[in-house]
């Protein structure tokens, strides 16, 4: 089964009250090749730029560390002696928590002082085993290492001390909501959703913290990041007609046999399909949006829009790392793809001829770059896994 698993990896953050830079940094990686993916969540002391300064040198030397398989107390001594030092408290500290999975091998969990992970397995909360390690150098650092066999539908949630400290001295929180609040809270969301995506889990529990907190103004910065290991969701998308006639029936025949979400981006493509399918385009004018076209419905297709432009919108989306909730062609399509796993592309070369344009290859050329952008922020920024095909 690990071989098979796809893991679907979201995080959302508040800045601390009244700060523009988060003390908080989450990034990730995947070793070309391998699928191996190596994600870090780091907290630095204290909020705003100094925070933010500590947190991302964490993070960027431990995914180094970890990604070049060096020895993880050395490079965790490496990282606390590399830190610039507060001139304030005269101590130099950021937490980090390095969630290192590779297919078919599990993953491994290192944490200092971070939350510990929250595992949700099978619709119940599991307490994963781990050893304790010290650094010799820095005997009030410790280390905890788990290492889990993960399975279909696990969710893993690692988060910084502002989620488990939110509401810290309230009447309700007098401890803060601390990880069993959120465990909890997590648990009760995926019983209600089984399949509720990553992206969803970790901003409900962000959103929750902040609601526990006075005013809902953040006193710490907040980030969870949830890891939702499972068979891969493959989507389609068609854009652009093929580049002979001859070729439209196979165009159609690709969408009909494809096992999966399919979309369909550009009015002429979705004409073939339709012809060939012997079915109905019927447009929804109320779906339209300023410099975003209107969604059309089809049988058999899960969501058509125009082309060009929507993806174009799409990539901007994705490339903002933005969620929308409108109604129109982009935000959906930006949305499926955020929550698909495996995407293939399938390009139409045709040149138009009825429309007598010169410009015409250059239109062609616009098509393919605007794909290729969009398929290059779906590999690095979401590490989905992502195909192209011309036909």
């Amino acid at each position: 089964m690990g071989n098979a698993l796809f893991v679907e990896i979201e995080s959302f953050q508040y800045n601390c009250e009244g700060e523009d830079i988060c003390g908080d940094c989450f990034v990730m990686e995947k070793t070309p090749g391998f699928n191996r993916i190596i994600a870090v969540l780091s907290d630095g002391l204290g909020h705003g730029v100094k925070a933010g300064i500590l947190s991302n040198m964490t993070a960027s030397m431990a995914l180094k560390f970890v990604g070049s398989n060096q020895a993880i107390i050395p490079s965790a001594e490496i990282m606390m002696d590399a830190l610039p030092v507060c001139q304030t408290r005269k101590i130099s500290y950021a937490t980090f928590s390095i969630v290192d999975y590779r297919p078919g091998e599990g993953v491994r969990i290192i944490e200092m002082d971070n939350p510990p992970v929250i595992l949700i397995r099978n619709g119940a909360l599991v307490e994963p085993s781990y050893q304790e390690v010290w650094s010799p150098r820095h005997e009030n650092r410790k280390l905890r290492i788990y290492e889990i066999d993960v399975q279909s539908q696990d969710r893993l949630i690692i988060m910084s001390d502002g989620i488990s400290q939110a509401g810290l001295g309230s009447d309700q929180h007098k401890l803060g909501w601390r990880r069993q609040g959120c465990a909890s809270f997590a648990l009760d969301l995926v019983r209600k959703d089984p399949s509720v995506s990553a992206r969803k889990l970790a901003r409900e529990i962000v959103d929750k913290a902040r609601d526990l907190e006075k005013n809902r103004k953040p006193g710490d910065d907040m980030s969870a990041a949830v890891f939702y290991f499972r068979v891969p969701r493959r989507t389609i998308l068609l854009t652009g007609p093929p580049f002979s006639r001859g070729y439209d029936q196979e165009y159609a025949w690709i969408l009909s046999t494809f096992r999966g979400s399919k979309v369909i981006c550009g009015g002429t493509s979705a004409e073939i399909v339709a012809r060939e399918w012997g079915r109905e385009i019927h447009t929804d004018l109320s779906t339209m949006a300023k410099g975003v076209p209107p969604i059309a419905y089809m049988e058999g297709v899960d969501l058509i829009t125009e082309g060009i432009l929507t993806l174009t919108h799409t990539t901007q989306l994705l490339e903002a790392g933005e969620a929308p909730q409108e109604n129109n062609g982009a935000a959906k399509l930006t949305n499926l793809l955020r929550d698909s796993d495996s995407i293939q592309f399938v390009i139409g070369t045709r040149i138009n001829e009825a429309h007598q344009n010169p410009r015409h290859p250059e239109d062609l050329e616009i098509r393919r770059n605007t794909t290729k952008r969009l398929a290059r922020v779906l590999e690095k920024k979401y590490l989905k896994e992502v195909n192209i095909r011309y036909i």
